[in-house]
């Protein structure tokens, strides 16, 4: 496959450790990795503090004129620092609850992650919890069906897989 038709992907590390140099973004390296063995083009890491303002911010910045995948790591869970999915319903334009549902399904933990999925502009956004194991966990059970959502953000005349031109 040539690089440039590769599906491109931002990930947002949503982390005061992470910022504050008291933790190591290793969720963020998995997600990296896990996109790279699946053919995605990484062409943004980035991190921001908890919280509804920081988040949405990076996620506006990371969407504009973007055609591509971002995912988050970090922030989905019940305490109260734990704002992405508010923060990333701000900023979307349309919901895609279906990839939120398949994710939560991958494990009998996913129930306690908040984790919301959702299209601005192009861009399909998806937030996985902050644990190494549980972000690749939920963003491998999704990542199959990620090009073609991208591929129909792109382009609305798409063919949908399985069907004939007619």
């Amino acid at each position: 496959m040539r690089q440039d038709s590769r599906p491109k992907a931002k990930v947002l590390t949503i982390s005061d450790g992470v910022i504050a140099g008291t933790r190591q973004d290793t969720s963020g390296e998995a997600l990296a990795a896990l996109l790279a063995e699946n053919g995605f083009e990484l062409v943004e890491r980035a991190v921001c503090t908890d919280g509804v303002g920081p988040v949405s911010a990076s996620l506006q910045a990371m969407a504009e004129g973007f055609t591509g995948l971002i995912v988050t790591t970090g922030g989905t869970g019940f305490t109260s620092r734990d704002l992405t999915p508010e923060a990333t319903s701000a900023v979307i334009d349309r919901e895609a609850p279906g990839f939120a549902e398949a994710m939560r399904a991958v494990n009998p933990l996913g129930m306690l992650s908040r984790g919301v999925a959702g299209v601005r502009g192009n861009a399909l956004i998806l937030n996985t919890p902050g644990s190494p194991k549980g972000s690749v966990e939920m963003l491998a059970a999704v990542i199959r069906y990620i090009p073609h959502a991208l591929s129909l953000l792109g382009d609305p005349h798409a063919e949908h897989p399985g069907s004939t031109a007619g």
